[in-house]
């Protein structure tokens, strides 16, 4: 990652934060993960996105995951549905000889895929036809969080794409999946799992005798809370599962430790708003406190002006005085004040309906130039105090996180649906221009 200081003069707190450099970022071999975390409507899927494009089409083989449930990237990239499985993207540049696939995760089907590699037919055939396992992989808690450390790490493992960017789900639970090691092996370690698996590891007359001893107790009260048929599910669940649980913690694990390789580069992205630069400060804190790479701040939509030295106090105070001038100076307004030549009041009162004149100006009625330019300077009043409060929100978290490189992405003047789009979100993300300080007065 290359990281360069910044020359803005946006204020004491912007003069002494680096700047995040993309293009090096996704040029540089060594970076193989880009993982983007953020909170929920902040642009991140695009982000990923673009990223994607950019990298492809400056000749790396990129593989984009997106474990957000929208439809949104799929959209973006010309695909009509995206799946579990890597489709080619098309309309990629790919003359500098790389190329884009997209894919988005689908959790139960990963978990299908992990139980058939690894456990043999009629043992994976008894998996994925219990009702406890079926439950489990469609939804338990965790579990996505889970599937997308095995998704990532098998496309790793493919060696198939030199880069793999990703896209994390909304809000807090974008790192949970830096807790799904700890969490499975809490899970396997936990008193009721054990009691369940003991029955399957001692086997036979044994296994039953310590099944109505060790769990008579509780088999009672477990089956009024489940119900029978579900306790069964689940111990016949665990028995099959036994031999594959080492195998889930050791390739979790293994996951975890890729995250935190040098070739792993974090991205938090967030929009220049309160809320969404505390997520972010979270982000920043949770990945140092767990040694992950951490690259930058991608500060998205973020909003400019053509006239930043016109502040909003000043455009305000202009529109007034053009409104006064228009109340007080307008001579056509003043009572008995009127030119003899003027057409007379029923000549006013009766136009002619066939002048095509009478006609436009009865539908469009007419605006001084006086009256437009005022408007103007409130609507420019508008947003020169939107980028102000931008301002201050940028300045508290960067005062707070002199480290933190950020690369600021103006805002574009409509939603991105389409290739061209992300290709002018990338061509932001790589030109690093800050946006113009506002003057407060």
């Amino acid at each position: 990652m290359t990281v360069s200081a910044t020359d803005s003069s946006m204020g004491n707190s912007m003069d002494a934060t680096p700047t995040l450099d993309i293009d090096p970022l996704l040029d540089d071999p060594a970076t193989r993960i880009i993982v983007c975390c953020g909170a929920g409507g902040v642009g991140k899927t695009t982000t990923a996105a673009a990223l994607g494009v950019r990298a492809a089409e400056r000749g790396r083989k990129v593989v984009v995951l997106t474990i957000d449930p929208a439809r949104r990237l799929a959209q973006s990239m010309g695909i009509d549905e995206l799946d579990n499985t890597p489709r080619r993207v098309k309309g990629i540049d790919e003359t500098a000889g790389g190329e884009l696939s997209a894919m988005m995760l689908d959790m139960k089907r990963t978990f299908d895929e992990i139980v058939e590699a690894h456990a043999d037919g009629e043992r994976a055939r008894a998996i994925l036809e219990n009702p406890f396992y079926q439950s489990l992989s469609a939804g338990f808690a965790g579990t996505q969080e889970y599937m997308a450390m095995e998704k990532l790490g098998q496309l790793r493992a493919r060696d198939e794409w030199d880069l793999i960017v990703v896209d994390t789900p909304p809000s807090r639970s974008a790192l949970d999946f830096l807790d799904a090691p700890k969490r499975l092996g809490s899970f396997l370690d936990g008193k009721f799992i054990r009691v369940l698996m003991a029955p399957a590891k001692v086997g036979g007359r044994a296994g039953m005798k310590f099944l109505n001893v060790g769990m008579s107790m509780m088999t009672g009260t477990l089956s009024k809370l489940m119900g029978g048929q579900l306790l069964r599910d689940v111990q016949t669940f665990v028995a099959a599962m036994d031999t594959m649980f080492g195998g889930f913690r050791s390739r979790a694990d293994a996951t975890y430790r890729l995250l935190q390789a040098p070739g792993t580069a974090f991205l938090v992205v967030a929009a220049p708003e309160r809320d969404a630069l505390r997520e972010a400060a979270y982000f920043v804190e949770r990945l140092a406190a767990e040694e992950m790479p951490f690259a930058g701040l991608v500060l998205n939509r973020v909003h400019g002006s053509g006239a930043p030295q016109l502040s909003a106090e000043r455009a305000l105070a202009a529109a007034e005085n053009l409104d006064e001038g228009r109340i007080v100076d307008q001579e056509a307004g003043k009572a008995g004040v009127r030119d003899s030549s003027a057409p007379s009041p029923e000549a006013e009162s009766t136009p002619d309906p066939t002048s095509e004149s009478h006609s436009h100006s009865q539908t469009h009625p007419t605006h001084t130039v006086e009256q437009l330019t005022a408007g103007l300077l409130r609507l420019h009043a508008e947003r020169m105090h939107v980028l102000a409060r931008e301002q201050r929100t940028r300045d508290r978290f960067t005062a707070l996180h002199l480290e933190v490189a950020v690369v600021e992405v103006a805002a574009l003047p409509g939603d991105v649906h389409d290739l061209e789009g992300l290709r002018a979100i990338a061509d932001r993300l790589a030109a690093n221009d800050a946006v113009e300080p506002v003057e407060s007065a």
